[in-house]
């Protein structure tokens, strides 16, 4: 049984790897991205609410997303482990999680954080921007986003760090390359 969260900047290919490991690993992948688009997609409340803060590039607020997880981390297919991507991303939503996992006696096995140059990543946004139309992907969006990542969650892989379980993975190579190097930092995580 895995839990585990991946983090990493936008563009660093979170969710190109979480699907990956998921298919590997037998784990759910949680994406609270997908969550959101989803929800903005549909015009849900929760859709509206949320597309305001995702075309500016910031982060919706912690009320509605550590209600989204909660909830979700409650449905029957998380027995056997998960994947979270994109969340937490603050040290306040890290106490949340902790608070949710506690409740149902578990912790966190392994945090993965993808590592990536922030002008690859750029490149690489506005490159998925053109191909997939996402109106959350333009470049001052983009490097907004990329500040709040660097202002507000390299404080939650401070803290995982601390716990001793943060591994770090390049998430710059080909997405096979990419995977290699994940499985194998999984694999020595888990043995440690």
């Amino acid at each position: 049984m895995t839990r585990m969260l991946i983090i990493g900047p936008p563009g660093s290919g979170k969710g190109t790897q979480a699907d990956r490991i998921s298919d590997r690993l037998g784990v759910v992948a949680i994406s609270t991205g997908d969550i959101f688009r989803a929800n903005v997609k549909g015009e849900t409340p929760l859709g509206v609410e949320a597309k305001k803060y995702m075309d500016a590039g910031d982060f919706v607020p912690d009320s509605v997303t550590n209600k989204m997880v909660r909830d979700r981390l409650s449905e029957d297919d998380v027995e056997n482990g998960f994947l979270l991507d994109g969340y937490p991303r603050t040290t306040a939503q890290v106490d949340y999680l902790d608070e949710i996992l506690a409740t149902g006696e578990q912790k966190l096995d392994v945090v993965l954080q993808l590592t990536a140059d922030d002008e690859e990543l750029v490149h690489r946004l506005l490159g998925r921007a053109k191909e997939t139309g996402r109106s959350d992907d333009n470049e001052a969006v983009i490097r907004h986003r990329l500040d709040l990542y660097h202002e507000q969650t390299e404080a939650v892989v401070a803290k995982y760090a601390e716990r001793g379980i943060l591994t770090q993975v390049d998430g710059i190579g080909g997405i096979d390359e990419v995977t290699d190097r994940v499985m194998q930092a999984i694999k020595a995580a888990q043995a440690a």
